[in-house]
């Protein structure tokens, strides 16, 4: 059983920054590519950003492009998504997934595991 349980979700003001880490229990972290995706009220869930299986590779939506850093500790079974100049347009619950052997760049339904979910609000 793959668990994946994000963190560091929260209330920040608009400009403001937020690091939400996703930690997995599994034995074979370095076997799974990770992604984060997010959810706004009354839209479809959305890619936000991506890595490969060593970290070497990542992935970005044009939304988050130089804003977000995702990033990985393999020694961990843990992913990271640093979030910095936040607007208030980023306000939704984030989730992180693992797809086994992936890429970091593959489409949802592609994904193997879900976290439940971290709510982010950007207040302006």
């Amino acid at each position: 059983q793959v668990r994946l349980v994000e963190s560091g979700g929260g209330l920040v003001q608009a400009g403001g920054s937020l690091r939400l880490s996703c930690a997995v229990s599994v034995r074979t972290f370095s076997s799974y590519a990770m992604g984060w995706f997010r959810q706004a009220p009354g839209k479809e869930r959305e890619f936000v950003a991506g890595i490969n299986l060593s970290g070497s590779l990542t992935y970005y939506s044009d939304s988050v492009k130089g804003r977000f850093t995702i990033s990985r500790d393999n020694t961990r079974n843990t992913v990271y998504l640093q979030m910095n100049s936040l607007k208030p347009e980023d306000t939704a619950v984030y989730y992180c997934a693992a797809d086994i052997l992936g890429t970091g760049r593959a489409p949802e339904y592609e994904y193997d595991y879900w976290g439940q979910g971290t709510q982010v609000t950007v207040s302006s």
